[in-house]
């Protein structure tokens, strides 16, 4: 399947089952996670709430533990024991670990360290891979940095880099780019404004750990109003136009025309 399940996706521990109805009810997907989230000794338990699960599947991503861990063995058993089939997969550094999934799964790579984000090429050209996610803070941590932000609370240069190269990589080989997630839970400003750089810059999705966040995500995945009136005019100006053309004073072409097909396609 291709990802595109709406802009907000939220993150939720699998050992909280009493949260999973409430979680797909407020997002548009909903993240179930089987690694950072859940404390090695839970890890068992929270498979078992998997496999009990009673939600719907076509909504719902697991996020495996990465595929050189012991964990991610015992994950992979409890995926075939369950109807969900979008997994994501944590710390992903290579495009052959993705092999040890069959035909019945589609991947999202969560590209979070170096050697990810190094391979994201080769990982996202896998054919069982729909999309790309980054991960800031893992991936620091692989460098022995201390921090993703800088000070004035912007992403350093590295991290940047890292957003950038996955969402190039995914949009060459025709995949979907999920942005990582905003960690500040208060600055719901901070997240409003990488949501909409987010969107104007291509990604199909940001994911959230709180609630609280999707709704400013949604928003800001949301063209506005005169957005949205600009993209259907120059659209309908271009069908009795001949290549480029000036409407409202700039110069339009294909590719802008292209920007207000995307301007539609998300005010849906």
């Amino acid at each position: 399947m291709t990802f595109d399940l709406g802009p907000a996706v939220l993150f939720c521990p699998a050992d909280r089952p009493e949260r999973f109805r409430g979680a797909l009810e407020k997002a548009d997907a909903v993240i179930l996670d089987l690694e950072d989230a859940v404390l090695p000794a839970a890890k068992a338990s929270a498979r078992g709430n998997l496999i009990d699960a009673d939600i719907d599947p076509d909504r719902v991503i697991v996020r495996v533990n990465s595929p050189d861990t012991e964990a991610f063995v015992s994950d992979l058993a409890t995926l075939s024991q369950t109807d969900f089939r979008t997994v994501m997969v944590a710390k992903t550094q290579s495009a052959a670990s993705l092999d040890a999934f069959d035909e019945r799964f589609s991947l999202i790579a969560l590209c979070e360290t170096a050697l990810g984000i190094h391979a994201a090429d080769r990982i996202a050209a896998h054919p069982r891979v729909t999309a790309l996610m980054w991960g800031a803070e893992d991936l620091v941590a692989s460098l022995g940095g201390t921090s993703s932000r800088r000070d004035d609370g912007g992403y350093r240069d590295i991290a940047r880099y890292a957003r950038s190269r996955v969402l190039l990589e995914a949009g060459a080989h025709g995949k979907r780019a999920i942005d990582a997630v905003h960690i500040a839970l208060e600055d719901l400003d901070g997240l409003a404004t990488e949501a909409a750089d987010a969107a104007a810059s291509g990604f199909a999705a940001t994911a959230c750990i709180h609630p609280n966040q999707v709704a400013v995500i949604r928003d800001a995945y949301a063209p506005d109003i005169a957005t949205v009136e600009w993209a259907r005019s120059v659209i309908a100006a271009s069908e009795t136009e001949r290549g480029v053309f000036r409407f409202e004073g700039r110069m339009v072409d294909e590719p802008v025309l292209r920007h207000a097909r995307s301007v539609l396609a998300r005010a849906r």
